[in-house]
This record gives C-alpha cells, sequence and structure tokens, in this order.
C-alpha cells in the first residue's frame, strides 16, 4: 500500500465514470423491469386458478433457486442473440437482471399485499368497489408503505450484482476496473477505487429510500 499508483486512477478516470454511467443505466433498468414484471407475478403466485399460480410460483422458485451469473450466460449467449439476431452486453445485462430481480420482487409484493388486513377488502367490496378497485386504491398503497425497506435492501443488492455482467463484456463498471487491473498488473488501486464508487452509489441510494420511507 505505500506504493499507491494514482496515476492508474488518473489515467482510466474517464472510463471508470463511463462506466459508472453504465452501471447506473443498467441498474436502473434492471430495477423499473423488475418491479413491473414482479407486480405481474406477484399476482399470479397469489391467484386461486392454478394455471396463473403454478408457473408464477415456478418461475420464482427457478430465479430464486439458480446464480445470476449463470442467468447471466443464458441470456447473454442464448436469449438475446434468439430476440434481436446478435449479442449486445447492455440489453442481456438488463434482461438478465430484470429477470432475476422480479423473482425476489414478486416475493415482497406477496408479503406486502398479504400482511393487509383481509377484513379492508371485504369492506372496500361491500362499499361496491371491484376487487380491482380495492387492490389499487386500498390495499396497494397501505402495502407500499410497508414494502420499502425491503425494496430498498433489494436495490442495493441489484446495483451491486450488476458488477456481474463484466463477464460478458457490458461496459460498466467492474469492465474497465478489470482492464486496468489487467494492463497495469495492479489490484489494489482500481479494485479500491471500484470499491468506493460501489459504497458511494448504495449508500446515496439508502439514504433516498429512508427519506421516501419518512415521507410515506
Amino acid at each position: 500500500m505505500s506504493d499507491f499508483n494514482f496515476h492508474i486512477i488518473q489515467e482510466y478516470f474517464s472510463l471508470f465514470m463511463r462506466g459508472t454511467l453504465y452501471t447506473i443505466e443498467i441498474s436502473i433498468g434492471g430495477i423499473i423491469l423488475g418491479s413491473l414484471l414482479g407486480l405481474i407475478i406477484a399476482f399470479g403466485s397469489m391467484s386461486h386458478r392454478w394455471y396463473l399460480r403454478l408457473p408464477t410460483q415456478g418461475y420464482i422458485h427457478l430465479f430464486r433457486g439458480t446464480p445470476l451469473l449463470l442467468q447471466i450466460f443464458i441470456v447473454h449467449f442464448g436469449v438475446v442473440p434468439q430476440l434481436l439476431g446478435h449479442s449486445d452486453p447492455i440489453v442481456a445485462a438488463v434482461m438478465a437482471l430484470a429477470l432475476n430481480s422480479a423473482a425476489y420482487t414478486a416475493e415482497i409484493y406477496r408479503a406486502g399485499i398479504q400482511s393487509i388486513d383481509k377484513g379492508q377488502t371485504e369492506a372496500a367490496l361491500s362499499l361496491g368497489m371491484t376487487r380491482g378497485q380495492a387492490m389499487r386504491s386500498i390495499i396497494l398503497p397501505q402495502a407500499i408503505k410497508r414494502m420499502i425497506p425491503a425494496f430498498g435492501n433489494e436495490f442495493i443488492v441489484l446495483i451491486k450484482d450488476s458488477s456481474l455482467v463484466a463477464i460478458i463484456a457490458a461496459p460498466e463498471l467492474m469492465y474497465w476496473v478489470r482492464s486496468s487491473a489487467a494492463q497495469y498488473g495492479r489490484v489494489w488501486e482500481p479494485y479500491l477505487f471500484a470499491a468506493l464508487v460501489y459504497l458511494v452509489l448504495t449508500y446515496s441510494l439508502s439514504k433516498v429510500l429512508k427519506l421516501v420511507e419518512r415521507k410515506m
């Protein structure tokens, strides 16, 4: 540590910052798509219809029971080329993170919705509301407040997990960190810098989520 070389960071700083922007974009894409898909899967997993419940519960078990790295490989080398006709690491990264996150957010939605007393749904139905109106206007607003801490943890995990997409050459932060480490044969400088960046990102997100939680 005594011969810490700041020149490596200076040399790659612009690439590190560009990679950080890609990390943020990939994470946001994964969070948004994963949350939307997770809501659909959550409703399916709570359905009384077996043909909706079984596939969605199977999805949750599949993506929670297999490594994210394996899912990234399958999406990058198998799914994306079939959809686009060619590999695209950014598309594969967002898709893999979203599919994985959807399985976890689905369970967060389910737990949050089921934590609301069923009497509130029954009261809404007695007032002439449909189940959809009751869910949208009464149950979800209350459940979301209870879900914020769990969603915060999931979003922080997703930001850290985005570092895995460097393995498919998605040009995010860890991709350039590994490139600089390989070029200079040094690990302390680039990897400690990456740790600092991830710490800033996750700490900032946790503060924003705590502010949202207090506001709600």
